[in-house]
C-alpha cells in the first residue's frame, strides 16, 4: 500500500526521481554528443520517446525495425525537430534469428562504435503464433531475438568500452508482469509452442518477460567475469498504453484503460527509467539490477533466482543455435 500511494503522489526515491518523472527530466544535463546507440522498437511508444530524448542529447541512433516505411517516417519527425540528430535506419525482425544475424552483419559493417543497447521492442498477442525458427512467437520476439542480438553484439560494445574509455550500457525493458509467472519455464514454453489449445496470451507475455529479467541477471554475472567494462540492467517502465495493446482494441480494452487511468503513465514519463538506467552516472558499475520508476526495485522470486537465470540461458544457447524452420 505504501509504494502504491508514493507511486500515486510521484514521491523521489533515492535517486531524486520518480513515477512522475520524464525521459527529459531525468536526462537534462546529459552530453550524448559521442553515443552511438541501438534501440529496438524505437519508431512507436515508449521506445521512440526513448529515441527522441536520446537524440536531442547528441546520440547518434540506430534504429532497427520491421517495417522501414515506418521507421523512415520516424526518422522524418525527429529529424524536423533535432535536424543536427544523425539516425541510420536498417531492417530487423525480431522473431526471426537469420535476421537477427543479417542485421549484426549489416551493422557491422558500417564500421561504427556500440556504447549503448536498449532492447525495448515488445509484443502481446491474444493469438497464437509460431515463429519461423519454431518458437511461439511472443517469446521468440520479446525475449529469443533480443538474446541473439545481445549475443552478437557484445564483442562490438567491449571493443568501443575499451577504445572509448566509456562504459557500455545494455538495458532490457521487462514489466512488473514478468511476476505473473510461475512454473517450470522452459516446460511451459515447449507446450504453447506445440499445442495452441493450451496457449494464454497474458502467461505467455509474462513469460517472456520474466526471461528479459533472467537474461539481465545472467548476463550481468557473465560481464563481470569478462570485465568488458559493460554493465546490464533491467527496467519495468509502467503501465501506459501503446500500440502493444494493437491487437485488440475496443470497448472492453478502453474501460480498462479508464478505470486504470489513475495508475498509467504518459509515454514521457515511461520512457524515463530507460533513459535513466541508459545515461545517469549514478549507473556507473551497476550492473545486473531491476529497476522500476527510476529507482532500483524488486523482482519476483523466480526472477531473482541465479540458478534459473543459467538454465534459461543454456536453453536460449540451443534455441539460437538450432534453428527448425517450418
Amino acid at each position: 500500500m505504501l509504494e502504491t500511494v508514493k507511486y500515486l503522489m510521484g514521491t523521489a526515491g533515492p535517486s531524486g526521481y520518480s513515477s512522475k518523472s520524464t525521459a527529459e527530466e531525468v536526462t537534462d544535463l546529459a552530453d550524448l554528443r559521442l553515443i552511438t546507440a541501438i534501440i529496438t522498437g524505437a519508431t512507436s511508444g515508449i521506445g521512440a520517446e526513448t529515441a527522441r530524448v536520446l537524440a536531442k542529447r547528441g546520440a547518434r541512433l540506430v534504429v532497427p525495425a520491421r517495417s522501414l516505411k515506418g521507421a523512415e517516417e520516424f526518422k522524418a519527425r525527429i529529424l524536423a525537430e533535432f535536424p543536427d540528430s544523425e539516425i541510420i535506419v536498417m531492417g530487423l525482425d525480431l522473431s526471426k534469428l537469420d535476421s537477427v544475424r543479417r542485421f549484426v552483419a549489416d551493422f557491422e559493417a558500417l564500421n561504427l562504435p556500440l556504447n549503448l543497447l536498449i532492447n525495448n521492442a515488445g509484443k502481446f498477442s491474444y493469438d497464437h503464433g509460431v515463429s519461423e525458427d519454431g518458437i511461439e512467437m511472443t517469446f521468440a520476439t520479446n525475449y529469443l531475438g533480443h538474446f541473439l542480438l545481445t549475443k552478437l553484439l557484445l564483442k562490438k560494445m567491449i571493443e568501443t568500452a575499451k577504445t572509448s574509455g566509456v562504459q557500455g550500457r545494455i538495458v532490457n525493458v521487462s514489466s512488473s508482469i514478468h511476476s505473473w509467472f510461475s512454473g517450470d519455464m522452459i516446460n511451459y514454453l515447449a507446450l504453447i509452442t506445440k499445442n495452441k489449445s493450451e496457449y494464454d496470451g497474458t502467461r505467455a507475455y509474462a513469460l517472456s518477460k520474466l526471461a528479459n529479467v533472467l537474461h539481465t541477471k545472467e548476463l550481468a554475472r557473465r560481464l563481470r567475469e569478462m570485465e568488458g567494462n559493460v554493465t546490464a540492467n533491467c527496467v519495468h517502465p509502467g503501465i501506459v498504453r501503446t500500440r502493444l495493446t494493437r491487437d485488440r482494441e475496443g470497448l472492453i480494452t478502453d474501460l480498462v484503460f479508464f478505470l486504470a487511468s489513475k495508475l498509467l503513465k504518459t509515454i514521457p514519463q515511461a520512457a524515463a527509467t530507460s533513459c535513466y538506467v541508459a545515461t545517469n552516472p549514478r549507473l556507473e558499475n551497476v550492473n545486473g539490477k531491476y529497476l522500476s520508476d527510476c529507482n532500483e526495485a524488486s523482482t519476483s522470486k523466480l526472477g531473482s533466482s541465479s540458478a534459473e537465470a543459467a538454465r534459461l540461458w543454456a536453453a536460449s544457447e540451443i534455441m539460437v543455435s538450432t534453428q527448425t524452420h517450418n
